[in-house]
């Protein structure tokens, strides 16, 4: 028999559920029910290749990452300094974005609104909000901006793309991904400010022990 208790807290729960907009699909739910529906219409090729970016395409942020690092070796030891901070950046982005999602704790879309979806449904309790592949994404992008602008502007638009198929496969809102893409952004900016104030005296400590050769190009 369920007690007074027992229906209060429920009651508690259905009512904060209600009144909060990361609670319901009412924020973007019909984008995102539009955009999942269009994935089910779309050609199949286009379908895969969408998926294919969304489950591996973080591998290619890491191999910008290598080609920022590689280039800012023959730049110089402060350049280098920076591109090393690249991967740094784009951990500590995701360790926000994790945070804050078991601050929010919102339930993923595909869980909400039951629709079919490219990707496999993530299990309850791996929250939806704010999105950990877009937060990593753009964290890496905004920091490669500081390595090399050209990179960085490929690693954005990489990141747009990230952002969009985590919507297409279904296991994000789009309110998810635009705070990803936030969460990343500002944690780079941060980061890259508080790095530029000193990268010179930070290159010539590591240029002095067995570190060298990661800031300079033999």
């Amino acid at each position: 028999m369920t007690t007074r208790t027992g229906l209060s807290s429920q009651l508690a729960v259905n009512v904060l559920n209600a009144h909060s907009p990361l609670a319901t699909p009412s924020v973007d739910g019909s984008l995102y029910t539009d955009v999942v529906d269009l994935a089910g219409r779309s050609p199949a090729w286009l379908d895969d290749g969408v998926a294919a970016w969304s489950t591996y395409g973080l591998l290619v942020f890491a191999a910008f990452m290598v080609a920022g690092w590689l280039r800012a070796r023959h730049v110089g030891s402060a350049a280098a300094v920076k591109a090393l901070a690249v991967p740094v950046i784009a951990v500590l982005a995701y360790g926000v974005d994790t945070l804050l999602k078991l601050l929010f704790r919102e339930a993923r879309p595909c869980q909400s609104l039951h629709s079919r979806t490219l990707e496999a449904c993530p299990a309850p309790g791996d929250w939806s909000f704010p999105s950990n592949h877009t937060a990593i994404a753009f964290a890496a992008a905004v920091a490669l901006l500081f390595v090399s602008r050209r990179l960085g502007v490929v690693a954005a638009v990489a990141a747009c793309a990230m952002a969009a198929s985590r919507v297409w496969v279904g296991v994000h809102y789009p309110h998810d991904v635009a705070a990803g893409a936030l969460v990343g952004a500002a944690v780079a900016l941060l980061a890259m400010q508080v790095l530029r104030r000193s990268p010179d005296a930070l290159a010539r400590r590591i240029t002095a022990t067995r570190l060298r050769p990661l800031l300079v190009a033999s």
